[in-house]
This record gives structure tokens, C-alpha cells and sequence, in this order.
């Protein structure tokens, strides 16, 4: 008698069977878990549906191998089982990264270091002479959004003293949202950037904090399209339809017949808050997300990813499309038969500006707050609002 046919040697052998038949499952409950947590952050996407397939497959073949003799005819319908699935998380892969290839990145983010002030590789705007005003002290703390940053670091690098930089109490980007928060709780003096939400207003008005608006130039709030999008113009109500959900497809507005996909900002964002003016009362369709859960710094969420398919508009400013962005696969449109251009802007025919403001609050006693403002209103600041690619307000 063999050793391994012993009563002993096969009560282990049962043993360990039994032990690994309550070990998978439970592993595979934590899995499930884990990825039912993932799922409910991410919503139901292609690799999720194939994970919670792996989920389902992988015990099943497990148990099968632990308990099945015959193991040669049972790999080989595993094999098949195994190539199939293979095949399509291959053709997943390949869509995913199709999908990444036609992908704008026109999110609220700006390579900061590219626009810094008092750098000789900075893309910043400079004067040719010195600034007719220099602070030393008591300098306004000021802040702002992405698309403006070029513009404040310049002003920084005019006024401010060469030993400034960036995120040093004085000099700070915290982009719309952070920005205006500080702001309404009055840990800086001014923030550069679009007309805040309503909801920003009334967070700062429960802070004891009244924003005060200085208009210092002028951008165009445009929307655009891939540029294989046949679709060059669309009136004022039939973006406001897209972005109500009453147009669905392009066939309806002259375009090819395709599905709208109507992408959108997070609120509170300046372009979000403007969409939202823009619209005149009528209610926003609820926004398409997307949602990433990061194990490692925990959940972000990545709102509306701008994508050059052909189906699918999105919205921003003028200049942080043709002034940072600079993506040939896009195509702003014209609104009402008119383009966003500089100096449609500036004689009011393109439908949709907006100012781009100086905010501050009311009772600020910084004295150098309104000097800042009052150079900015001047020639010199309007020499670098308009050279950076905004429009002046002279």
C-alpha cells in the first residue's frame, strides 16, 4: 500500500479540503466587499462588472479544482472559460484606452510652475518699465481660480517684492471653490475670478463676510464641440435646451444623429456658477460624473471630464481654452451667428461675457487693498489683463 493512500493521509487530504472550501468563499465575501464599496463610489462601469465576474468565476474554479478528480477535462473547460474572459477584458483595455486617447483634459487645473512670478522661463505677462506702484508691506493676500492664475502672478511680479512666492501666506492658488471659502471666512483680502455662486454668497454672508465686486476685464464664456462636430453655431435657446435636456441628439439642431452628451462642471466652480446664470431660471439636467476611488489618499471625485467625442458639448472660459488648454481637437462655437472673438467681446456682440472680477469684502482695513485695485484699473494693470489674453474694460 502506497503511503499516500493511507486512512491517515486521506483524512488530511479531506481536512485540508474542507479548510480551503470554507477559505475561499470567505476570501471572495471580503473581495465582493471591497469592490461593493468601490462600486457604490464609482458607479457600475465595464471593469467593475468584469471584476464582479472574476468575483463569481474564481471560486467556482477553485472549488471545482479542490474537489473535482478528474482535473485534466476540467482544465481544459477552465481554459475556455479563462480565454473568454480574457478576451474580453482585452477588448475592455483596448476601449479604455481609445476612450484616454480622444480625452481633452480641460479640468480646473493649470501647471502652476509654468506662470510663476520673478522667473526668467515664466509665460507670464511683464511690463516693459517698472510698475508705477511697489508694495512692501502689509501686502493683500490674494488668491484666485485656474484660468486667472497668469493673470494675478503677474500682477505679483509687477507690485510685490521679488522675495514673494507662491503658497507663502501672501501669494496663494486655491482655484474657485477654496478660494472663495477663504475669502467669505476673510483669511485673504482679494480673489480673482468669476462671479461666485450663490451658495459661496451665502456661506461668506454666515461668516459676517459681504463680498465686494470690482469689474477689472472681460472674458467670453463659450461652448464647444470635437472638431469633427458639424455643428459650428448654436442660438442662446438651443444650448439652453441641450443643457435643460428638452434637445437630446444633434439631428434635432442640424447635426448628425447622435445622442447629446451634455457635460458639465462642479457646482460651485466659475464656469458651473456661470452655466447657471447663462440659463436664465431654466433647470440644469442633472450633470453626468465620474467618479475615481482612490484607496491610497481616499475618494476624489472627477466631475465631468470634458471628451472630444463627437456626441458631446462641454463648456468654459475663452481664454482658458485658447490661452492655457490649447487643444487642436476642439472647436469653440459661435453663439447666435457670432464668435467669441477679442473684439466681439469687447463691442458686446458675442452674447455671453462675463467680468472677471476683484473680489473683496466689505470693511477690509488693508489700506494697500485698494491701491492693488486701483493699479489694476490703471494702464499697466489693463496692459496685462489684455496681453494675457482677456479683454479690458476700457
Amino acid at each position: 500500500m502506497n503511503k499516500f493512500d493511507s486512512p491517515i493521509s486521506k483524512r488530511t487530504e479531506i481536512i485540508l479540503k474542507i479548510i480551503l472550501t470554507l477559505a475561499v468563499p470567505v476570501v471572495s465575501l471580503f473581495y465582493l466587499f471591497i469592490l461593493l464599496i468601490f462600486s457604490l463610489n464609482t458607479g457600475i462601469t465595464v471593469n467593475v462588472v468584469l471584476e464582479y465576474i472574476a468575483v463569481l468565476i474564481v471560486p467556482v474554479f477553485l472549488l471545482t479544482l479542490i474537489w473535482f478528480n478528474n482535473r485534466k477535462k476540467l482544465l481544459k473547460i477552465w481554459a475556455v472559460v479563462a480565454a473568454v474572459f480574457v478576451v474580453a477584458v482585452g477588448i475592455n483595455i483596448g476601449i479604455d484606452q481609445y476612450d484616454k486617447s480622444i480625452t481633452i483634459n480641460t479640468t480646473p487645473n493649470i501647471a502652476v510652475s509654468e506662470y510663476l512670478p520673478f522667473k526668467d522661463d515664466s509665460k507670464i505677462v511683464t511690463l516693459e518699465d517698472e510698475a508705477s506702484l511697489k508694495l512692501t508691506e502689509n501686502l493683500p493676500k490674494i488668491d484666485g481660480a485656474a484660468a486667472v492664475f497668469p493673470v494675478y502672478s503677474a500682477f505679483v511680479n509687477a507690485v510685490y517684492p521679488k522675495t514673494t512666492e507662491l503658497w507663502d501666506g501672501v501669494f496663494e492658488y486655491n482655484n474657485t471653490i477654496g478660494g472663495y471659502k477663504l475669502l467669505g471666512e476673510r483669511q485673504t483680502d482679494i480673489f480673482f475670478g468669476a462671479y461666485p455662486s450663490e451658495e459661496q454668497i451665502e456661506e461668506a454672508k454666515y461668516h459676517g463676510t459681504e463680498f465686494v465686486y470690482a469689474p477689472i476685464g472681460y472674458d467670453a464664456f463659450v461652448f464647444f464641440v470635437h472638431k469633427d462636430n458639424p455643428i459650428d453655431n448654436l442660438t442662446t435657446e438651443q444650448v439652453q435646451g441641450i443643457y435643460s435636456g428638452e434637445i437630446t441628439n444633434w439631428s434635432q439642431i442640424g447635426g448628425k444623429n447622435e445622442e447629446i452628451a451634455a457635460y458639465q462642471r462642479n457646482e460651485g466652480s466659475g464656469s458651473q456658477s456661470m452655466l447657471i446664470r447663462f440659463m436664465d431660471g431654466k433647470e440644469i439636467m442633472e450633470a453626468p460624473t465620474e467618479m475615481v476611488d482612490d484607496l491610497m489618499v481616499g475618494i476624489v471625485e472627477l466631475v465631468s471630464d470634458y471628451r472630444s467625442k463627437s456626441n458631446s458639448i462641454g463648456f468654459s472660459f475663452r481664454y482658458y481654452l485658447e490661452g492655457i488648454i490649447k487643444n487642436p481637437d476642439i472647436k469653440i462655437l459661435s453663439i447666435d451667428g457670432v464668435a467669441p472673438t477679442a473684439e466681439n467681446i469687447k463691442n458686446g456682440s458675442y452674447p455671453i461675457t462675463g467680468p472677471l472680477y476683484a473680489v473683496t469684502w466689505e470693511g477690509n482695513d488693508n489700506e494697500n487693498v485698494e491701491k492693488l485695485i486701483d493699479w489694476i484699473l490703471s494702464e499697466e494693470g489693463q496692459e496685462i489683463i489684455e496681453k494675457t489674453g482677456y479683454v479690458g474694460i476700457n
